[in-house]
């Protein structure tokens, strides 16, 4: 009669700890992107993308923070928008559309603050905000 008391006590303990224990990696967002696993979705490639193992990487410049960021660049294959992830943005990322045939991207007027991608050296490229250069 104890044992059956016993396991019975053992049994109904764990199904309580079972229900609050949280979920790992529950943390989805609607796209199904799992935000502390260090992924974010991405609108040109329609898929959850970690920012920081993308191929074009840019450091934040001139931060009064005491910490500096770093954002991605995806361009769509045929070159005429790229996307960009800034950390402080409302948005995840923001969609920069090409300008004429130039390598020049720009943001819509839709949005406050305006974004300019555009070439630096040979192989990098500088994000400017306003006019101001904020990642390189």
């Amino acid at each position: 009669m104890k044992k059956t008391i016993l396991f019975s006590a053992m049994f109904l303990g764990s199904l309580v700890f079972a229900q609050k224990a949280p979920m790992v990696g529950g943390d989805k967002d609607v796209h199904g992107c799992k935000g502390s696993a260090g992924y974010t979705y991405s609108q040109i490639k329609n898929d959850c993308v970690r920012v920081f193992e993308q191929k074009i990487k840019l450091n934040e410049v001139g931060s009064d923070k005491g910490y500096t960021t770093m954002t991605a660049v995806i361009f769509s294959k045929d070159m005429k928008k790229a996307e960009i992830f800034i950390p402080d943005g409302a948005a995840k990322s923001i969609i920069l559309t090409r300008q004429g045939k130039g390598k020049l991207w720009k943001s819509g007027s839709h949005i406050k603050e305006s974004y300019v991608l555009v070439p630096y050296k040979k192989t990098r490229y500088q994000i400017k905000k306003d006019d101001v250069v904020i990642y390189q």
